[in-house]
């Protein structure tokens, strides 16, 4: 662990879900200033997921994710390997598993478990990423303010894919990503920073996220650097349609790919 010496005695809590973004999101903080500790949670289930998702947006749609997914982007994700690996090494991205002495494993972020734990760290900053939506109960119970990096330009693209979304809509001026304070909606806490990326024609739906995790990272370092100095300012939010976005189902993908060629 290397930390700043601007920031010795401060306390980074990363608090997330497993996955490749979170090994590199920790290692890339943990180089800058240290990180104290990991919270993972455990995921859930992909069957519980499912249900819920098919209550909010019907069977039909969740039935054509899951051939979006199983037809698409399963495909495009193994084909991609090589121009993710490129774009790792091209940008020095650690995406070693996470320190076993410093993860704590919980069963959801919104446990009482997690809650007990966050207010025994006493953190200074607490990092989201690729975790369940937090409760109000979880984010007031230290005082410290919570920050995500977010894979879309908020709140024209909140929820998920807001890079793909972006160009599936004509709107590259919005295809980025947006660092932000975590209240209890969707991406809608108040917007520290924002960037652009573009995509090259090596890129699509799979690399996207890692494009913007690239952006992401130096405007993150920023934001808990003015988070473990108390200087965290915000900026305005860009004019348009606040709008929660979900997966793309087959037949969108593919209606954007023939209307305008967005991979």
């Amino acid at each position: 662990m290397s930390a700043s010496a601007e920031f010795a005695g401060k306390k980074i809590v990363l608090l997330a879900g497993p996955g490749e973004s979170t090994d590199i999101l920790f290692h890339a903080l943990d180089a800058e200033f240290g990180v104290h500790r990991i919270i993972v949670e455990t995921p859930v289930s992909q069957k519980q997921l499912l249900k819920r998702r098919a209550e909010k947006l019907g069977w039909p749609t969740v039935l054509g994710q899951i051939a979006f997914k199983l037809l698409i982007s399963g495909p495009l994700g193994r084909t991609s390997q090589p121009r993710l690996r490129e774009l790792k090494q091209a940008h020095h991205l650690n995406d070693q598993p996470l320190p076993a002495d410093r993860t704590i494993s919980v069963s959801s972020v919104n446990a009482p478990e997690c809650i007990a734990k966050l207010q025994e760290l006493n953190p200074d900053v607490v990092v989201v990423n690729g975790t369940r939506i937090i409760a109000k109960r979880v984010l007031t119970s230290v005082p410290c303010p919570f920050v995500n990096t977010h894979a879309g330009i908020t709140p024209l693209y909140r929820g998920v894919h807001g890079g793909y979304w972006a160009l599936a809509n004509d709107d590259a001026a919005h295809c980025g990503v947006s660092v932000h304070l975590v209240d209890a909606g969707i991406d809608t806490g108040g917007i520290i920073a924002q960037a652009l990326i573009e995509p090259g024609p090596a890129d699509n739906f799979t690399t996207y996220p890692l494009l913007q995790l690239i952006a992401g990272l130096p405007l993150l370092k920023d934001a808990v650097r003015a988070a473990l100095a108390g200087t965290i300012q915000l900026r305005p939010a860009p004019e348009g349609q606040s709008r929660l976005w979900s997966h793309p189902t087959w037949a969108e993908y593919r209606a954007n790919r023939q209307r305008n060629g967005t991979r």
